[in-house]
């Protein structure tokens, strides 16, 4: 990328610098950084982008940056580090907006201390507003409260040629512009860049308990997940993980399988309801406030896959994780999201048959959609990351309107949107 486009980011964003090899996304090194400090400030730097032709990738935390696939170019990092603002949080009305680079665990912080919270669980410390909504990162909460197309209500985004456009707004009943909101979960940056975002939150619950308990093999596994989701207990999450764990996790041998069930709500409904699980699942089973250490995380391994497979699918999830061999894992929401991770010396074949079995696994009428979220570049090069997607056609329409010029991102989605 030539000076004149530095110099002509330099008049309208004060922090501009050129790119380094080690800020390279996925290898591809960005030609220059810039880090603006305002919506104002974000929507002109994307306006010369737009002038001088760049290809933009934005730039959160870095906690998901090497999910996707590489960009074909990266001309402009944005980083959105410096709006990182709380800009106001309407605690009788149960409503919040934060500025797109804000850290989760810090938005967390400020809504605890008025008793509430945002219901999404942060599987990568220092993961931010803006990254957390582009990849629509959720984890066992969404069970009761959904991912975070479900609590955003209002959206305020920069698109591709600099324009500002807003949706939604800060009470909850209002739900105008809620497609746009909708569209830019999971867009992974390719259609613009989000800036602020106002979510819906909820009362922090007065009481938990978390209860786990390690069964023998697949077919319990299912039996237990069953048995809590039509028991009257209500859980808000329920979670089953293939772990080395230890005792203390309630996780028992290396690649046992454990069921956990998170319960809240008031202290005297909450143990009445631990007392149902407990009757469901054995009177041994672990209770604790605490979540053990695996909840919501995920899986370790270099190569994490992202599934989507419904409890009737488990048994099946449960053998395919068992045949990629060992060392590989599992973590899966009875919300019908999960994620395998598979070890650094899994070969790309390997890879490529687990991703078979994966997609293979039955969801209703249709297959489980995997997709590989990061994986090592010697991988990267022999699998479909991504696998059949019905609604590709329809995605690059929505990519043609928001990003003319496909400058956003450009490659890093499915179908090299």
């Amino acid at each position: 990328m030539g000076g004149q486009a530095l110099d002509a980011l330099a008049k309208v964003c004060r922090d501009v610098r050129p790119g380094e090899p080690a800020e390279g996304v996925l290898g591809v090194v960005p030609g220059v950084v810039a880090a603006p400090a305002s919506v104002a400030e974000a929507a002109e730097v994307m306006r010369v982008a737009a002038e001088e032709g760049l290809a933009v990738v934005p730039r959160g935390a870095e906690t998901r940056l090497d999910w996707g696939t590489p960009p074909r170019r990266c001309d402009l990092l944005l980083d959105t580090a410096r709006l990182d603002r709380v800009v106001e949080h309407a605690a009788g009305d149960l409503v919040v907006t934060a500025e797109a680079g804000l850290g989760m665990d810090r938005l967390a912080e400020v809504l605890a201390s008025r008793g509430q919270r945002l219901a999404l669980d942060t599987p990568l410390p220092g993961s931010t507003v803006g990254g957390t909504i582009a990849t629509a990162a959720a984890g066992p909460l969404r069970l009761l409260y959904g991912t975070p197309r479900d609590l955003v209500i209002g959206l305020t985004v920069v698109r591709a040629d600099g324009r500002v456009a807003r949706s939604g707004g800060k009470v909850v009943k209002n739900v105008a512009g809620y497609d746009l909101g909708r569209l830019f979960s999971g867009s992974y940056g390719t259609l613009g860049l989000i800036v602020e975002a106002t979510f819906r939150l909820h009362p922090v619950p007065a009481a938990r308990a978390f209860l786990t308990r390690a069964v023998p093999d697949a077919d319990r596994a299912h039996e237990a997940v069953q048995a809590v989701l039509h028991s009257p207990a209500a859980p808000s999450a329920v979670e089953c993980v293939t772990t080395a764990g230890n005792d203390e996790d309630g996780a028992g041998e290396a690649g046992g399988i454990v069921v956990g069930v998170l319960l809240e709500g008031v202290p005297e409904g909450v143990d009445a309801r631990t007392g149902q699980i407990r009757a469901l699942l054995g009177e041994d089973t672990a209770v604790a406030p605490d979540p053990p250490q695996w909840w919501g995380a995920y899986p370790d391994g270099t190569t994490l896959i992202d599934v989507t497979a419904p409890p009737s699918a488990l048994t099946g999830l449960l053998a395919a994780v068992g045949a990629a061999g060992p060392g590989a894992a599992l973590s899966w929401s009875a919300a019908g999201r999960g994620h395998v991770g598979l070890p650094g010396e899994t070969a790309p074949g390997e890879v490529a048959r687990t991703l078979g079995r994966l997609r293979g696994l039955p969801d209703g009428p249709r297959r489980c959609a995997a997709v590989v979220r990061y994986a090592p570049e010697a991988v990267r090069a022999e699998v479909d990351p991504w696998g059949p997607v019905p609604a590709l056609s329809l995605m690059r329409g929505v990519k043609d309107q928001f990003d003319p010029d496909h400058r956003m991102s450009p490659g890093r989605f499915v179908g090299g949107l």
